[in-house]
Parts: C-alpha cells; structure tokens; sequence
C-alpha cells in the first residue's frame, strides 16, 4: 500500500468499511472496520481472535503461497505447530514481519488500522458473521459495478476523441499534403 491510494467505503448493516485501492486487483479492505460490527471499543482483540485460529493462519499461509514469492515458509511451518494452543497469540503486526507477507498491512496514525487483501477480508468477514459478509459482498459487487460503469464511460468517451481525431487529422491531410490530382 506504498502507492497513491483511492479510497471508498462500503455500507454494511451500518457499518463503514474503508475500501483502499492501488490498481483493481490489489484492493485492501479495512479489518479494523470490519471488525467493529463486533466490538466497537477495541476491534483488534476481534482480529487477533481471529488470527489465532489454526485454519485462519493456514489460509493465510496459502494465500500468501499463491500471491507472495518472498512468504516466508519455514517460519511459517514454526508457527502453524503454535496455532490453536491456548498459549498461542497472533496479531496482525507479528505475522507480517515474522512471515514477511502482502496480504496484510498495518498502518499507524490518523487513518491507521488494519487492512487485508479484499479474498483475506472477505474470509474474515465469514467468521464475523456469515450474514455480515454477504452485506459485505452486496456492498462491494456494487463499488465494483460503479468502478466498471466508470471505467467504460471513460473507455467510450476515449474512443469517440480518437475518432474525431482521425477525421481531423486525415481531413488536414487530404486538404494540405495531398495534391488535388490524386483521389
């Protein structure tokens, strides 16, 4: 999330959830927000709940395997015999620097919390609550369909100027390059 980003939201049984966007396939979604339809106080004890579930890190794990070149296996493998124990603890923060991962970001400041890649969200979303992720998914294929109407008004209005170019420009060749003896 280095990148200029866009922001949007999604409405979701009246939760606000932040939509963060570099280019339509790397979408992060904010966990944080999510997280708040259960507790609103303090949304990170939710996630790391979440996290430290022993089918939670294996689906990051190969999320990140089929995303992420650089995922950092043999310390997942350490992890994966830690998670579900009632001594285990996982934060967002720790698997990122220990597993070296893509789908997940933490930022710190003012617009600071938690983001994951909109399939890693989307998972989340499904623990929280099946019904939640559903309004999650409505809310999203919207913010989507808006994107693509925006994109393929753009792509038409593109279109026409070339058109009109075209005419410009074979028309100033014809009156000003080509002589009138040739058609």
């Amino acid at each position: 999330m280095g990148k200029a980003l866009i922001k949007e939201t999604i409405h979701a049984k009246g939760v606000d959830i932040g939509v963060y966007t570099t280019d339509s396939e790397n979408e992060f979604i904010s966990f944080t927000d999510i997280a708040k339809y259960r507790n609103e106080d303090d949304p990170r004890f939710v996630i790391q709940n979440w996290m430290r579930n022993r089918n939670t890190i294996e689906f990051l794990a190969v999320w990140e395997e089929l995303h992420n070149p650089d995922f950092n296996r043999v310390q997942f493998e350490a992890v994966k015999n830690e998670a579900g124990l009632n001594r285990f603890v996982m934060t967002p923060t720790k698997w990122i620097e220990q597993m070296n991962v893509i789908g997940i970001v933490s930022k710190a400041g003012r617009y600071g919390g938690t983001y994951a890649h909109s399939d890693i969200a989307m998972s989340f979303a499904t623990w929280i609550s099946p019904e939640f992720q559903l309004y999650i998914m409505k809310d999203y294929r919207r913010l989507k369909m808006d994107e693509d109407s925006r994109l393929s008004l753009n792509w038409n209005s593109n279109r026409e100027i070339s058109k009109l170019n075209y005419h410009i420009h074979t028309d100033a060749m014809k009156s000003n390059l080509i002589p009138p003896a040739f058609t």
